[in-house]
C-alpha cells in the first residue's frame, strides 16, 4: 500500500512562498525579524525575507522529527539558542515548512512570547491536527509532505549530526 503524499516542487515553492509573503503584506503585518525554525524553515524564512524585504533573519534550531512520521517526544531546542535581547519588542514572523503536530512552533511561540511586541507564524502546510492555528498558511493537508530539501537522502552521513528517537 502506497501512503497518499503532497509533493512540493522547488517551483512550486516559490509560487507558496510569494502567496504567503502576499498573504503577511496584504494583512498588514510588518514584520522587524524573520526567526526560522530550522532546517525546513531556513528556505521559507529566506523566500519571506527576500520577498517582504526583511533583511533581519534568525534561526532558532529545534530537533523533532527523525524520520518519515518519526519523532522525538519532545522538540529540543539546539545551540545556539537566540539571545533574547536581540529579539525584544520586535514584531517577529516565524517561519517553518509545516506545522504538524504543533509542538515545535508551540515551543518557538512561548519562547518569544513575553519577549518581543508581536509573534505570528507563517508556514508552507498546516495539518488539521495542529496544536498551533498559524496566521498564514500556503495549503492545509492531512498527507505526509515531500519537500524538495529533504526528499533525497545526505550526499554524506556524518556521526553525531542527528538525534536517535
Amino acid at each position: 500500500m502506497t501512503v497518499e503524499r503532497d509533493e512540493l516542487t522547488w517551483e512550486l515553492f516559490g509560487s507558496a512562498s510569494r502567496q504567503l509573503a502576499r498573504q503577511v503584506a496584504e494583512g498588514g503585518f510588518e514584520p522587524d525579524l524573520i526567526l526560522s525554525i530550522a532546517r525546513g524553515g531556513l528556505f521559507v524564512a529566506g523566500a519571506l525575507g527576500y520577498a517582504l524585504d526583511v533583511k533581519n533573519l534568525h534561526v532558532m534550531n529545534v530537533e523533532f522529527y527523525t524520520g518519515v512520521d518519526q519523532r522525538l517526544d519532545l522538540p529540543v531546542v539546539l545551540p545556539p539558542v537566540p539571545n533574547a535581547v536581540d529579539l525584544a519588542g520586535a514584531k517577529v514572523l516565524v517561519a517553518d515548512d509545516v506545522a504538524d503536530t504543533g509542538a515545535t512552533l508551540k515551543l518557538v511561540r512561548d519562547f518569544c512570547a513575553e519577549q518581543v511586541a508581536e509573534v505570528r507564524c507563517a508556514v508552507v502546510y498546516e495539518k488539521p491536527w495542529t496544536t498551533v492555528s498559524c496566521e498564514y498558511v500556503w495549503r492545509r493537508t492531512d498527507r505526509w509532505i515531500n519537500f524538495p530539501w529533504s526528499t533525497l537522502p545526505p550526499v554524506v552521513r556524518r556521526e553525531g549530526q542527528v538525534l536517535d528517537a
